[in-house]
């Protein structure tokens, strides 16, 4: 067992919450990581014990164009600051990954601006992809190169090659011996080079014992990328979607049918394959924002804490705050937060009380970290499942519906449980246990050997339902019929004019094969569609198509 298996991630976009400027300067040095130490301790108090933050070294924007590995962001501080911070995680408990962009560089970065300055005779003109001095970009280079999602802004590395690979190497060393860090999260895994990740692998193997590779990938067969030689984890982009659009469709089928699929993928095995579940990041609106009804914040908030995975909860979102994409940019997901607002928010929020219980009730139920999972119940309205564990089981009930459920579950431990959440206490009798689960709520079941307090139950209030405010900027036409010769073809899809590859295709015929694709196995929602047209990266829609066949 390693830490990361008991792990409860708070993740911090360090630029967004400090409040540093836009862009970056390069004058001043500015110590604003130094502000969030106090916030540590608040974070420890959540029911938190590792830390996702980043990225954090020296970019010209939004941290991930990186200028230089080894230097912490001239709008955040110091490397000694750095070093300071992660001094006061451990101390309070806390473990801290850091983000890895190893896919692309920024243009200031020294390699590029070396090719810029020498040209054909430039020892690094490897060093990236396709570096072509016959060609030219928008910003008049004289030459072109292959970036990450077709910004020429971020210069796409060649993990082939030698010099490369040595340097990532050097950089991920240095982490580990200036700021002691405890894991990395690399920035579009999904694109990465598995050799490359293997490499990533080893060297993480040796810097320190129990050290995590957690990579972001949005579409695909998880399974591909954790394992024993590539990542440890991945992002669970699969379940995140299923959350929102389960409880905005009072839709639990596709909850629990997502759950199987990656329990199954993982070998039916609660180890398996660990995932890193989430219901928002800095990439994708604020849960909040996205729940037609406000209060399934609680029966996903439990869902997601007690499903087989590794729950992690975006700065913020435990207060309930909003955050909408609006013209394309990610500004409004993150912003910055005061001090002030974290200070007594367990005692006078429900719902940031909701994800400190929630914490607990984690790190004191081993069998939530460690559980073989088993569907007990389910309608559209109504979930049930159990985990058990060295003969101990807890059982989840969640209810998306306006009306109170009355459940008969089977048991395996015939004895007294307790609601962690409302305190409510029920027997099981000759196999059965009957709870009633609260409209729009839910409650995580445990034996009453295993509580260990008698906190009060927590009083939710929640503003009056309102409609979806979500805007959608795209209108999408409804899908064309799907002829079966089209559907035999997997390199031809409806609406896609020319029989191309899927490396061929634009970013629009992708599109538009995927939603193709979604339609073959129901009702594409209006949700699903937008979840489509939010991904404009050509190699992420490659990945995601090709995860049908």
């Amino acid at each position: 067992m390693a830490w990361y298996d008991e792990a409860i991630f708070y993740h911090i976009y360090p630029l967004g919450m400090c409040g540093a400027p836009k862009q970056n300067l390069h004058e001043q040095t500015e110590h604003r990581l130094n502000t969030l130490i106090p916030f540590i301790e608040q974070i420890k108090k959540l029911g938190f014990n590792a830390l996702y933050i980043g990225p954090l070294f020296e970019s010209v924007g939004h941290g991930y164009e990186t200028t230089d590995y080894k230097k912490l962001d001239t709008r955040l501080g110091t490397n000694k600051d750095l070093t300071c911070f992660v001094k006061e995680c451990h101390k309070q408990g806390i473990r801290v990954v850091l983000d890895g962009v190893f896919n692309h560089t920024g243009r200031e970065f020294f390699a590029f601006q070396d090719i810029k300055l020498h040209r054909e005779n430039s020892r690094y003109k490897d060093w990236y992809c396709n570096v072509n001095f016959n060609g030219n970009n928008e910003y008049n280079d004289g030459f072109s190169y292959d970036n990450w999602g077709g910004y020429n802004l971020l210069a796409k590395l060649n993990q082939h090659n030698y010099e490369v690979r040595e340097y990532i190497c050097d950089v991920i060393r240095f982490w580990v011996n200036e700021f002691d860090i405890d894991g990395i999260r690399l920035d579009a895994a999904d694109v990465l080079d598995f050799s490359y990740m293997q490499m990533i692998r080893q060297v993480a193997n040796e810097v320190k014992p129990d050290f995590w590779l957690m990579g972001e990938v949005i579409h695909g067969d998880y399974i591909r990328w954790v394992n024993s030689d590539t990542l440890h984890c991945v992002t669970n982009y699969h379940l995140h979607k299923a959350l929102y659009s389960g409880h905005n469709d009072h839709n639990y089928f596709e909850i629990a049918h997502t759950v199987k699929r990656l329990y199954e993928m993982g070998g039916n095995k609660p180890c398996g394959l660990k995932l890193y579940n989430f219901a928002d990041n800095h990439d994708v609106e604020r849960i909040y924002t996205k729940l037609i009804n406000k209060s399934h914040f609680v029966p996903l908030h439990i869902l997601m804490y007690t499903l087989p995975g590794i729950p992690s909860v975006y700065y913020g979102s435990e207060f309930g705050i909003e955050g909408q994409k609006q013209h394309g940019s990610d500004d409004s997901l993150r912003p910055a937060i005061s001090y002030e607002q974290y200070i007594n928010a367990i005692s006078e929020n429900s719902l940031t009380n909701l994800i400190s219980r929630l914490g607990k009730i984690r790190l004191e139920t081993k069998a939530l970290s460690y559980g073989e999972y088993k569907e007990l119940f389910l309608t559209n309205g109504q979930y049930a499942f159990v985990r058990n564990y060295n003969g101990k089981s807890v059982i989840v009930t969640v209810n998306n519906s306006d009306d109170d459920f009355m459940m008969n579950l089977p048991v395996q431990n015939e004895c007294e449980y307790k609601g962690g959440i409302f305190g409510e206490k029920v027997c099981a009798k000759d196999g059965y246990m009957c709870v009633n689960v609260k409209a729009n709520l839910g409650e995580i079941w445990v034996p009453l050997c295993e509580t260990y307090d008698n906190d009060l139950p927590i009083k939710f209030e929640f503003e009056e339902n309102k409609a979806d405010t979500i805007a959608f900027e795209n209108v999408i036409e409804p899908l064309q019929n799907i002829k079966e010769e089209e559907i035999l073809n997997p390199e031809k899809e409806p609406g896609i004019k020319q029989n191309k590859s899927f490396e061929e295709m634009t970013v629009e015929e992708l599109q538009q094969a995927i939603l193709n694709r979604m339609a073959q196995n129901g009702l594409v929602t209006e949700r699903m569609k937008k979840d489509v047209y939010e991904n404009v990266y050509h190699n992420s829609l490659v990945t995601w198509i090709k995860s049908f066949n």
